[in-house]
């Protein structure tokens, strides 16, 4: 594993505009070649390429400038923590290993964004399926398709500020799987960054439903618990996990009993540290359309 550089280290080493970061558990080799030719064939930016094997081993010849080997696997956010890490870039794309951006100038795009502002932080690209159609649940803003401010974007399409993600402590590897992405936008925000979405910035990925992983319902459940704790002010943690759960109910009942179960988990298992956003930034988000109670 690769060490975590200081701020200083990352700054001084800097070699790339960009470096892409792409976890992989060793099951996908074709699908990462293609993830990675897509990177290598951006023009107009400076990338480098981060591979992180994340408990499986990297194919042999994968064309990667670092290769990050974790002896098991960290998660989700764990894996893309060790990642970013090991990167040099100013900016930092977190990319999944079974997609591919589409057209050779979305990175320059995303680029573009970043110089323009000094206050962004974090700015998540458009996804499509294989069919170029869209899914609701990559779209972070409530007007379908629609560029500009958020409060989150699409754990692996989003270029984040190297600066602001060492700044707030990076990802929090404890929730390993499902709104890792969510407990790091509301802490940028609070430290008083912007997130943008950006939907003809276009990366492809399979349709994939969320539920394909095993405890899909309970895991979210928990880490919905983790998240209220850590972010929100008491009285908003109590309305996010009881909306949560009247949503949990009227789309699948059949799920309550798992949901519950991982309320239960949550509260007993509670990690920290406890730092609810200001009340400026409540309402900073209730005025982009999403107040942190859904």
């Amino acid at each position: 594993m690769v060490p975590a550089r200081n701020l200083a280290d990352r700054y001084r080493a800097a070699v790339a505009d960009l470096s892409v970061v792409l976890l992989t558990m060793g099951d996908r080799d074709a699908e990462l070649a293609a993830a990675v030719a897509s990177a290598r064939a951006q023009r107009g930016v400076h990338t480098e390429v981060v591979v992180v094997g994340n408990g499986g081993p990297t194919p042999s010849g994968i064309d990667a400038d670092v290769v990050v080997e974790l002896e098991e696997n960290l998660g989700i956010p764990g894996g893309r923590n060790a990642g970013a890490a090991a990167a040099t870039g100013g900016l930092v794309f977190f990319f999944d290993d079974d997609a591919e951006l589409v057209g050779d100038d979305v990175l320059a795009g995303a680029l573009e964004r970043f110089a323009a502002d000094d206050h962004l932080a974090a700015v998540g690209l458009g996804i499509v399926d294989e069919h170029g159609e869209r899914t609701r649940r990559h779209q972070p803003r409530l007007g379908a398709g629609e560029a500009g401010p958020a409060t989150s974007f699409p754990g692996g399409a989003v270029v984040v500020r190297a600066a602001a993600f060492d700044g707030v402590g990076g990802f929090e590897a404890a929730f390993f799987y499902a709104l890792e992405e969510t407990d790091l936008s509301w802490r940028l925000l609070d430290a008083g960054w912007g997130v943008r979405y950006e939907p003809s910035l276009l990366v492809r990925h399979p349709r994939t439903s969320p539920t394909r992983h095993e405890a899909f319902v309970e895991r979210t459940a928990r880490n919905r618990v983790w998240l209220a704790h850590r972010s929100l002010p008491w009285p908003l943690a109590a309305c996010y996990v009881a909306t949560w759960t009247a949503i949990t109910g009227a789309r699948s009942p059949r799920s309550l009993g798992a949901h519950l179960r991982g309320l239960r988990s949550g509260w007993s298992g509670r990690i920290g540290p406890r730092r609810p956003i200001s009340w400026r930034t409540v309402v900073r988000m209730t005025r982009l359309g999403r107040p942190p109670v859904i």
